[in-house]
């Protein structure tokens, strides 16, 4: 007979109020895969639109689903051939799947280990359960597709947000000066990370704001915000700048621009350069608010607001 485990799932497409918690089956542990025991999930805002089935044109979701991409927990169990990691070793994933159905939100994942890297020493569980989702795509977007070279400067839209502050530690390690874009309150939170200016905007022309710092403009603009604020910023984009966003898809964008939409991707060989950061203490991760399984629907619910300092985690 199968074994059991708590989880939290949803069996139709809406909101955080179809989250059910129960007992589902812990799925078989095939080739490649190893048995992870979660120690803590955290809780990111495409969770609500998976859940929502905004992207099932792109991932298709089998029911019931368990949401949740990041994880940090322990080996329990190996299949033939999944020999990188022992049983008890400690380890954190980004955990996305072509199809989504077996997510973080429980206390098991099975996951082919080419997913697992080693989590930070350093850190918590909960705390290294922060880092896969917003450390992979803020470093795809900035050192993949931005190509950021030390001594050039990046606009971060959305900086105070979980991968924009990923995004300003990665950029000064990188040797990149900072201008982060956050509402005021956040301004504080953004220099402690790094930021070398920031900008509110609130009641200010973003891409004004930042001409004025940087009259020559800005090399990249890495965009995790979108809307006016990413409107208002492209005047601030240096001839032969380039703009990655991970929101937006490049419809309303002007065709001259250099555009790069970036969807992140597991990558199990940039999880150890990032866990090797945070070793080294080029990384922090803030963890705001810790909710249990039972609590899965608060959290999504509370992640839902955009109003999240640093991250929120489940802890099974």
């Amino acid at each position: 007979m199968a074994r059991q485990m708590k989880a939290a799932f949803y069996e139709a497409f809406g909101g955080p109020d179809k989250i059910k918690i129960g007992e589902l089956e812990i799925p078989q542990v095939q080739e490649g895969e190893v048995l992870v025991r979660v120690k803590a999930a955290a809780v990111n805002p495409v969770d609500n639109a998976v859940m929502a089935g905004w992207l099932s044109s792109k991932l298709p979701v089998h029911f019931p689903a368990i949401p949740g991409w990041d994880v940090a927990g322990v080996v329990e169990d190996r299949g033939f051939s999944a020999r990188r990691f022992n049983v008890g070793d400690e380890v954190y994933a980004y955990a996305r799947r072509p199809v989504v159905q077996h997510g973080t939100f429980a206390e098991y994942i099975v996951i082919p280990e080419s997913y697992l890297a080693h989590r930070p020493k350093n850190l918590s569980f909960e705390e290294s359960a922060g880092i896969p989702l917003v450390g992979l795509t803020a470093y795809q977007v900035m050192f993949d597709a931005g190509q950021l070279q030390a001594g050039q400067t990046v606009l971060i839209l959305g900086a105070s947000g979980g991968i924009g502050n990923l995004g300003i530690q990665l950029a000064k390690w990188k040797g990149a000066t900072v201008i982060g874009v956050a509402s005021q309150k956040n301004h504080a939170f953004m220099q402690e990370l790094g930021a070398d200016h920031t900008v509110d905007y609130n009641g200010t022309h973003v891409g004004e704001a930042v001409k004025q710092i940087v009259p020559e403009g800005v090399d990249l603009i890495f965009d995790a915000a979108s809307g006016e604020t990413l409107q208002q910023s492209l005047i601030a984009l240096k001839p032969g700048g380039k703009l990655i966003s991970i929101l937006n898809t490049g419809e309303d964008l002007d065709k001259s621009i250099d555009f790069q939409y970036v969807f992140v991707e597991p990558n199990s060989t940039q999880l150890e350069h990032l866990r090797e950061l945070a070793e080294g203490g080029h990384l922090k991760v803030r963890v705001s608010e810790r909710y249990s399984l039972d609590q899965a629907a608060e959290a999504l619910q509370q992640i839902a607001s955009h109003h999240t300092t640093g991250k929120i985690v489940v802890v099974p």
